[in-house]
């Protein structure tokens, strides 16, 4: 492991992508502490100490904690990843988006383009509902100007701080190492762990306290298992065995290996967690602006993370997002019409379209358990926090945790592709040079 860290250093292109990635990332932190003009911080700040188990404390740790802090980053890159669901949709059910995904790299960037704009509009919108809440909920102390030029100056700084941290994202994905916008989210989960431990732990100093080293051993066997878990399901495999057939060309015989498809249990990654909670936002940060209002109120109820309607609602788009991003991501019949052209089968199955349908059937039995094991694991941080009442509860709970292992192990896949195509030895045992033996 140790050599694995030396030899990332040793490649002059990895090294750059990495600092390059480091950059671009501490450039994010630094602008998530630059204040949102006509905030008063401190009201804020101390209306989020007093929340738990809700929609605002959810979005926080998605924002990376800039929500809570009133930064110009305070809606992080959620609006964005709305955007990209609403597009992705529309390429499986729209003619117009579905022939743009097919025109190649001009069709992609136009639907970038759009997704753009789409975000834009998507920020625009959440940006009011956040600067009309801001006095409905903490009073008229927690905006210090006019409210009117408050939600004006508002709407354009939290929009556009928005298209920045998008724009870091896309740098870090094309020039950068691991995808971009899953880091942005990663690090602003991990820059909360120092200061939840911190409570935590003085939790445990607190005479008569209702969190105690009981509640503090149960949360590390929790997170624990929950670790151990998430890792087995990012990185199981249904491993479908090919066999390809020998051929002659000339004096030369092509083919005859058997090797595998590996089937990921989990091949949507973190992305239904992400989609299906930017999706939950979305109805609240609208609802956010008619306060007061009996439709408001019965929205901003149902989107408490512990409410049984958010529980169900959340936990089948998950499953649903799950199947959703697999079909995107991973196409049968493309990779059965591959293996027919270059003689590859699976055995007992005919080539072409029963090898789509098996490798399609395979597929949809596999992904039910990663979907459930999703949905299980995004609703597990507000109980976890409610019954162990640990700040740090919020990111070791389950969804914080599932990004955070899942980008790592990811981003560490990508730098042992770099390395093992280098001939280096690579972080997993899978990545070990085995062709030189």
């Amino acid at each position: 492991m140790i050599g694995s860290f030396r030899d990332m250093f040793k490649i002059p292109e990895l090294r750059a992508r990495i600092g390059f990635t480091v950059a671009l990332l501490i450039v994010y932190r630094v602008g998530g502490h630059i204040l949102l003009p006509g905030v008063n911080q401190a009201v804020i700040q101390q209306f989020f100490e007093q929340q738990a188990g809700n929609m605002f404390k959810m979005y926080d740790m998605f924002a990376g904690g800039n929500l809570s802090r009133a930064s110009i980053f305070a809606l992080g890159i959620m609006p964005y990843i709305s955007a990209s669901i609403i597009m992705q949709i529309a390429t499986a059910v729209v003619p117009y988006f579905e022939k743009l995904q097919k025109e190649g790299d001009q069709g992609r960037k136009r639907i970038d383009q759009l997704t753009r704009y789409g975000t834009v509009f998507l920020g625009l919108i959440q940006s009011a509902g956040i600067s009309r809440s801001l006095p409905a909920l903490l009073g008229q102390d927690a905006i210090t100007m006019n409210p009117n030029g408050f939600m004006l100056l508002s709407m354009l700084t939290l929009t556009a701080g928005t298209i920045f941290v998008m724009w870091l994202g896309e740098q870090i994905t094309e020039r950068g190492i691991g995808n971009g916008i899953s880091l942005i989210i990663t690090i602003g989960i991990i820059a909360r762990y120092p200061q939840d431990v911190s409570n935590t732990v003085q939790k445990l100093s607190i005479p008569g306290s209702d969190f105690g080293y009981a509640h503090l051993a149960a949360l590390l066997v929790i997170t624990v298992a929950m670790v151990a878990g998430i890792i087995a399901i990012t990185t199981g495999q249904r491993r479908i065995p090919v066999q390809y057939a020998r051929r002659m060309v000339g004096r030369k015989a092509y083919g005859g290996q058997q090797t595998h498809i590996p089937l990921k249990v989990n091949t949507s990654g973190v992305m239904p967690i992400i989609f299906a909670q930017s999706l939950m936002m979305f109805p609240s940060m609208v609802a956010q602006l008619f306060p007061g209002t009996t439709l408001a109120d019965t929205i901003m109820r149902w989107s408490t993370p512990t409410s049984p309607v958010y529980v169900i609602t959340y936990s089948l788009m998950i499953v649903g997002f799950s199947y959703f991003y697999t079909a995107i991501v991973f196409n049968p019949v493309d990779l059965a019409d591959n293996m027919k052209r270059y003689g590859g089968f699976i055995p007992g199955i005919k080539p072409g379209k029963k090898t789509a349908e098996y490798i399609d059937r395979v597929l949809t039995r596999i992904t039910l358990p990663g979907g459930i094991y999703l949905a299980f694991i995004a609703i597990i941080p507000a109980f976890l926090a409610q019954w162990l009442n640990a700040p740090i509860a919020w990111q070791l709970g389950g969804t914080g945790l599932l990004i955070v292992v899942g980008v790592v192990l990811d981003t560490m896949q990508k730098i042992e592709s770099h390395l093992v195509m280098r001939s280096y030895e690579g972080f997993m045992q899978s990545g070990r040079v085995r062709g030189r033996r």
